[in-house]
């Protein structure tokens, strides 16, 4: 026996999914500058119909994300796999393919010899430039390493035209703003570091003060701070987030560390790790044990710090320059 069966349509519910709307952007620009940044700047997008001939970045760039690591591991003779004990970024490999295009043969030449001058490591590194839309620039260092020896076959090359896969290495492989975060204090007063409060520091003559610094860090990667201390202090200590110093400790005699009018410079960034003055003077003899020129983490952290000013206006200004892994 057949059982009756009804058909019953439910009204579909009014729709609550809500669509994302893409936002427009721009295209992103790109242009290379040689000589360590010195020389003419190479726009290699943005090129429009009446902007003709140039040189243009085509399509299959690589290597501008996150640079390669190297892990440093451990193996044991009793167990299975290794142990991670450290990584570190290597050398950012870039590859930009490249084409020149010249009305004539002569713009083609000219057009050749002025990239190779801008690319020639002999003159120094070239920096690669890329703006988004929001018009932060991001700069990455590169030395040339090859892809413009030239190929003349049909296809790579022609009388007015020729391609490149040209090679860059970029030994600091992150990338850099064009804004520097700083703040400065002087005697009896605070400044706000990187918008937030550096308390309660106040150099006040001969009287020790101490105070916490919270940093926020905007970079993807840590950043190493340079420092600008100018005397006098009889003596002073910066302690990064991770628990480690640099300073100078008291010297015998009750004399100044920094002398009035000195300006002490530390800087923490590696390839430079200096602690020099104005004057030309080294200062690590005069550091605390093991001193360590410590990072800042990206996002926020803390600092702190420990200072004993002399008889006159001390002042202290640091100056964090964010890195990033991508552009």
């Amino acid at each position: 026996m057949a059982i009756p069966a009804q058909l019953t349509v439910t009204p579909a519910p009014e729709s609550s999914v809500v669509y994302p709307v893409p936002e427009r952007w721009q295209h992103t620009y790109v242009s290379i500058t040689g000589r360590n940044g010195e020389g003419e700047e190479i726009p290699l997008t943005g090129i429009r119909s009446g902007a003709w001939p140039a040189m243009v970045l085509q399509p299959g760039a690589s290597g501008l994300d996150l640079p390669p690591f190297a892990l440093h591991m451990d193996d044991s003779p009793n167990l299975d796999g290794s142990t991670v004990r450290g990584a570190r970024a290597s050398a950012r490999p870039v590859l930009l393919p490249i084409f020149v295009y010249g009305i004539d043969r002569k713009t083609l030449r000219e057009f050749k010899a002025k990239l190779a001058n801008a690319l020639n490591p002999k003159f120094g590194y070239s920096v690669l430039t890329f703006i988004e839309q929001n018009g932060e620039p991001r700069r990455l260092r590169c030395y040339y390493t090859g892809g413009m020896e030239g190929n003349e076959a049909v296809g790579a090359s022609g009388f007015t035209w020729i391609s490149y896969g040209i090679q860059l290495t970029a030994a600091d492989p992150w990338f850099y703003g064009d804004t520097e975060l700083a703040a400065d204090w002087s005697f009896g007063s605070a400044q706000p570091f990187l918008g937030n409060p550096f308390l309660p520091l106040k150099l006040t003559k001969g009287t020790a003060s101490s105070g916490t610094l919270t940093i926020d860090n905007p970079g993807d990667i840590e950043a190493w701070p340079v420092w600008q201390i100018t005397g006098p202090l009889k003596r002073f200590r910066f302690t990064g987030p991770d628990g480690t110093s640099f300073g100078i400790p008291a010297q015998t005699g009750n004399i100044d560390a920094l002398r009035v009018g000195r300006t002490l410079t530390v800087d923490c960034r590696p390839g430079y790790k200096t602690v020099t003055d104005d004057q030309g003077t080294i200062y690590f003899p005069l550091m605390e044990a093991n001193p360590s020129l410590w990072s800042v983490p990206p996002g926020k952290s803390t600092a702190k710090a420990d200072l004993l000013a002399g008889s006159g206006t001390p002042s202290v200004k640091v100056t964090v320059y964010p890195r990033y892994s991508t552009y």
